[in-house]
């Protein structure tokens, strides 16, 4: 019997990098994979692939700071299989520029979509996952959840505040069977970071090159981007995790990058 047979997850931002690796990998464990983004098309491109190898997946059109938008989703994904699991929380952006020029509006766009997003999919979720009593949260978190580098402040900001978030859910979520953790990645080579490079070159007056090596990996103990797989075992290590012995507790994959 596979780890998630049965079980149905809901995955912001799955479909592409992180959050398509999860759904991936969930589904060859057995779930039902339920690929909730912004992009619908983009989103029922990824169920269908999914289906070849997993059970049934289910496209959702999310925008995560949404409230409508979110709680129709979630309601969606319900009537379909009958139960919510597990929810991933990995639909994010990046907007990088140094704190004394930064657009208000950027700030808010950028938290509205973490933290926003975040507590929005969480609440709606809550309601089924107590109704069954059980349920896993997992957070996609940051290193930047634990340390801080110049030119994003809201995206620190954002990261940081999911660990107080998956602090308060582990602490009221333990009478109801609920558990929620986060899961830290490193530099994980996603369109995301892609579009960052360029962008931190010319922030920085420096290379693509050096971007990479002096600032995206220099703290690692190997010179390795972490892999959507790395970040997507660990996310599905929380979620399958049988007790309430690791709920409220965070795991950074950073090739050392840093070190708890």
């Amino acid at each position: 019997m596979a780890r998630f047979d049965g079980k149905v997850g809901i995955i912001t931002g799955a479909a592409s990098g992180i959050g398509r690796a999860i759904a991936e990998q969930f589904a060859r464990e057995g779930g039902h994979a339920v690929i909730a983004d912004l992009n619908l098309e983009a989103a029922q491109a990824t169920a269908a692939e999914i289906a070849k190898f997993g059970p049934e997946a289910f496209a959702i059109a999310m925008d995560v700071s949404n409230e409508q938008q979110v709680q129709d989703g979630v309601d969606a994904a319900f009537k379909k299989f009958g139960r919510i699991d597990v929810l991933v929380s990995n639909a994010g952006i990046q907007i990088v520029k140094p704190l004394v020029d930064f657009p208000f509006a950027d700030w808010k766009k950028l938290l509205a979509i973490h933290l926003d997003g975040a507590f929005l999919t969480t609440r709606a979720c809550l309601k089924y996952m107590y109704a069954q009593k059980s349920g896993s949260v997992v957070y996609i978190g940051s290193v930047h959840s634990k340390e801080a580098s110049k030119l994003k402040a809201p995206y620190v900001t954002a990261k940081h505040g999911l660990i107080g978030l998956s602090k308060v859910l582990a602490k009221e979520g333990a009478e109801h069977g609920v558990r929620s953790n986060v899961v830290c990645p490193g530099f994980v080579r996603t369109p995301l970071v892609e579009k960052q490079i360029p962008e931190q070159a010319k922030e920085l007056g420096i290379t693509e090159d050096e971007v990479i090596r002096n600032v995206m990996l220099k703290e690692t103990v190997d010179g390795e981007f972490t892999t959507v797989d790395d970040v997507a075992s660990a996310v599905l290590y929380f979620a399958g995790f049988p007790t309430n012995a690791l709920t409220g507790q965070s795991l950074v994959v950073s090739h050392g990058w840093f070190m708890e």
